[in-house]
C-alpha cells in the first residue's frame, strides 16, 4: 500500500519506469485533469480521481483541449506535441482520450506538477493567472496550487520520512539508554515522594529556584538577541523548520519563554497557601501508594491497551483507505448505446459483444474513477468515521477502566479503620476484577458519551478546514460558536465522568446515579474543591515538565555534541530533533503514567474525605476514617475560606 502511494502508477495499475513493461522509458506520471486532485477523496482513497498516464517528460507548454481543437488544423506540430500526452489509441481521438489541458510542469517525486513562477509578486503559470478548461469554465492559478498541494501532501514526506528513519536507526540505542535512565529516575523519584512529609517545602523551593534561573537565562539571551540584526522576525513568518536553532535566534521565542516562567512564578507566590494544602494532600496520597505499591505499575497495563487500540485503528484505517480500485466504464460515442456508463473489464472488453453491438460501435472500456460501486465503497467515508468512533470509544474505555480500578484501590485504603492492617489483600487486583465484572457497562456508557462529543469536535474541525475559502462571516461565527460549545461540553463530560467513576468504584452504583451524587457532593464542598483541584493538578504538571525538561536538556547537549567527553560516540544525524523529541515525549509520557496514579489517588481521597464528613461526625459511634492530619489541614482550609 505504501509503495502504491509513493511510487507513481498509471490508471491501469502499472508502475511508471518499471523495466520489462511499456512504461520502461516513461518514469514520470502525468495527470489528465490535475484540478480534480483537490477532491477530498484523495485523502480517503490515497489516489487522485483522474486519468493518470506515464510519460517520458513533463509538458513545457500551456494549452487546453479547446485550443488544440481550434489550432491543430493550422499547425500540425502543435497537435503532434499535444498528442504526446494523450492515450495511445486510434488516430481518431475522442475528448476523453486527451487531457483537459497541459501546463508547463516539472517532475516532483516522479509526478508532473505545475511550474509556478512569481512575477511582480503574482504567482503565474506560463505568464497566465487565469484560463479556461475543456468545459469553458474559468479557472485560476490558485486552483492549480491547491491541486498540486493535494498531490504533494501524499508524497512530499517521503524524503523527510527516510531521513527520520535513518536517524532512528542510528540513535535508537541512545534513546533507549536515556529512557531507561529516565525510568530509573522515576523509580527513585517515587521513593522520594513516598516520604514527602519531609520534602513538602523542598519541592516548591526547587521549582521556584528553577523558575528564577529560567527567568535569568531568558533575560540574558533576550538582551543579547536585541542587538543582533534580523532577530526580530516573527515565528509565524519563519514557519515550520527542522533546525530548532533557528527559533532560538528569535527574540519572540525568548519573550514567550520569559512570560511563561514569570506566570509560573507569580502563580506559586499568590497561591502559596493553597500549594501547602495541595502538598499535604499529596503527602496523604503518598502514604496510600506506599502501602499499595502495585498501583504504580498499573499505567503499564493502560499503555499496552492503548498500543493495541491504536494499532487496530491505524491498520483498519489504512486498509479502508487503500481498498479503492480502478473502476472502468463503457464510453460510447452514441448516447443510445444500452451499455453506456456500465462497468467493464478492459482486459476482456474486446472479446465481448458490447463493442460489436450496432448501437455501441466505437465504444471503449475506459477508466472512470477510483473507488467502487458497491455499497461498501459508497459508504467508505462513513466507515472511516465509524472506525474513528470505535477507536475513541476504546481509548476512553481503557482510561475509564484505569480510573475506576485505581479509585477502588485507594478507596479500600481510605475506608480501612486501621491502616494498613485492615486493607484487604491484593486490593488492586480485587478492584480490577470488580470493575470488569460489575462496572463494564457504566464505564462503556461514559466512554461512549465522551467519544461521541469528541467525534463531533473532529467533524467540526474538518468542516472548518473546508469552509476556510468561503468568505461568509455568519458561517464562521456559527462554526466558532459550535466549536466553543462542544469544547466546553467535552471538558464538562470528562470531569463528570472522572468523578462518577470514583463513585462507581466506591459504592457500585450505575453511572448516572454516581455522576449525580458526585456532582452534588462536590457542590456541597465547592470551597474545598476550589482550594485543591486545580492547584494539585498544577503541581503534578510542574513535576512532569521538570522531568521531561531535565531529560530533554541532557539529550540536547548529547545529540548536539556539546558534551566533550562523549563527542565521538554521538552518531551523525540529519535532524538532531528527531531523537530529542522522542526522548522528551517519552519522558513526559513516563512521568505522566507515574503522576496519573497520584492524581487519581488525590481525587479519590478527596471525594472519600467529603463523604466521610457527611456520613460521620467524629463521635465514638460514627468516627472519622480520615487521618487526623488530613482532617486538621482540610478542615482549617475550608474554615479559612
Amino acid at each position: 500500500m505504501i509503495c502504491l502511494v509513493l511510487h507513481p502508477t498509471d490508471s491501469y495499475g502499472q508502475f511508471c519506469g518499471q523495466k520489462g513493461t511499456s512504461n520502461a522509458k516513461k518514469p514520470i506520471l502525468f495527470y489528465f485533469n490535475i484540478l480534480k486532485c483537490t477532491n477530498p477523496t484523495i485523502l480517503i482513497n490515497l489516489q487522485c480521481p483522474t486519468t493518470q498516464m506515464c510519460v517520458s517528460k513533463c509538458p513545457d507548454k500551456f494549452a487546453t483541449y479547446t485550443e488544440m481543437q481550434l489550432q491543430h488544423k493550422l499547425s500540425k506540430s502543435y497537435w503532434e506535441y499535444y498528442r504526446l500526452f494523450c492515450k495511445p489509441v486510434s488516430q481518431v481521438l475522442r475528448d476523453e482520450d486527451c487531457p483537459s489541458m497541459i501546463v508547463p510542469s516539472r517532475p516532483f517525486f516522479q509526478r508532473c506538477l505545475p511550474d509556478f513562477i512569481t512575477l511582480n509578486g503574482t504567482v503565474t503559470v506560463a505568464n497566465r493567472t487565469r484560463f479556461k478548461d475543456a468545459l469553458e469554465m474559468a479557472r485560476s492559478v490558485t486552483e492549480l496550487q491547491h491541486a498540486a498541494k493535494g498531490i504533494t501532501g501524499l508524497v512530499d514526506t517521503k524524503e523527510l520520512g527516510i531521513k527520520i528513519v535513518e536517524d532512528y536507526a542510528k540513535s535508537w540505542t541512545w534513546i533507549l539508554i536515556l529512557e531507561k535512565n529516565n525510568s530509573s529516575a522515576q523509580a527513585v523519584e517515587t521513593f522520594m515522594i513516598l516520604p514527602i512529609n519531609f520534602l513538602q517545602t523542598t519541592i516548591v523551593c526547587v521549582v521556584c529556584v528553577c523558575v528564577c534561573a529560567g527567568m535569568w537565562y531568558c533575560s540574558m539571551e533576550l538582551s543579547q538577541l536585541r542587538l543582533r540584526p534580523g532577530s526580530d522576525v516573527a515565528i509565524i513568518e519563519v514557519g515550520l523548520q527542522t533546525d530548532l536553532q533557528i527559533y532560538l535566534q528569535l527574540t519572540q521565542t525568548w519573550i514567550i519563554l520569559c512570560k511563561s516562567v514569570t506566570s509560573i512564578l507569580l502563580m506559586l507566590i499568590f497561591l502559596r497557601r493553597r500549594v501547602r494544602v495541595a502538598i499535604a494532600l499529596l503527602r496523604e496520597a503518598s502514604k496510600a501508594i506506599g502501602h499499595i505499591m502495585s498501583t504504580l505499575f498499573y499505567p503499564v497495563i493502560t499503555f499496552l491497551l492503548l498500543t493495541v487500540f491504536i494499532s487496530y485503528w491505524a491498520v483498519t484505517a489504512v486498509y479502508l483507505a487503500s481498498s479503492g480500485e480502478a473502476v472502468y466504464k463503457v464510453m460510447s460515442p452514441d448516447v443510445s448505446c444500452p451499455y453506456a456508463n456500465t462497468t467493464c473489464n478492459p482486459e476482456i472488453f474486446n472479446k465481448t459483444n458490447i463493442s460489436k453491438a450496432t448501437l455501441c460501435l466505437g465504444s471503449q472500456c475506459l477508466f472512470a474513477f477510483y473507488g467502487g460501486e458497491t455499497s461498501y465503497h459508497q459508504y467508505l467515508f462513513l466507515l472511516q468515521l465509524s472506525n474513528l468512533l470505535v477507536f475513541l470509544w476504546l481509548v476512553n474505555f481503557s482510561l475509564a477502566l484505569e480510573q475506576c480500578t485505581l479509585a477502588g484501590t485507594f478507596a479500600s485504603y481510605y475506608w480501612a479503620r486501621r491502616k494498613p492492617q485492615d486493607i484487604p489483600p491484593c486490593p488492586l487486583f480485587s478492584s480490577f476484577s470488580r470493575a470488569l465484572r460489575y462496572h463494564t457497562g457504566s464505564l462503556a456508557f461514559g466512554a461512549l458519551i465522551l467519544s461521541v462529543v469528541q467525534l463531533i469536535r473532529i467533524i467540526l474541525e474538518y468542516l472548518e478546514q473546508k469552509l476556510k475559502g468561503i468568505d461568509n462571516s455568519l458561517s464562521r461565527f456559527i462554526m466558532h460558536c459550535l466549536k466553543c460549545c462542544f469544547w466546553c461540553l467535552e471538558k464538562l463530560i470528562r470531569y463528570m465522568n472522572h468523578n462518577a467513576y470514583v463513585m462507581v468504584a466506591i459504592y457500585g452504583k450505575n453511572l448516572c446515579t454516581s455522576a449525580r451524587e458526585a456532582f452534588f457532593l462536590l457542590m456541597r464542598n465547592v470551597v474545598r474543591v476550589a482550594v485543591l483541584d486545580r492547584v494539585t493538578d498544577f503541581l503534578l504538571f510542574l513535576g512532569k515538565v521538570l522531568i521531561a525538561g531535565g531529560v530533554g536538556v541532557i539529550a540536547f547537549f548529547f545529540f548536539t555534541r556539546k558534551i566533550p567527553v562523549i563527542q565521538e560516540e554521538v552518531p551523525n544525524l540529519n535532524y538532531y530533533w528527531v531523537p530529542l523529541l522522542t526522548v522528551v515525549i517519552g519522558s513526559y509520557l513516563i512521568a505522566h503514567g507515574f503522576f496519573s496514579v497520584y492524581a487519581t489517588c488525590v481525587d479519590t481521597l478527596f471525594l472519600c474525605f467529603c463523604d466521610d464528613l457527611e456520613r460521620n461526625d467524629g463521635s465514638s459511634e460514627k468516627p472519622f476514617l480520615m487521618s487526623p492530619e488530613l482532617h486538621r489541614i482540610l478542615g482549617k482550609s475550608s474554615q479559612a475560606r
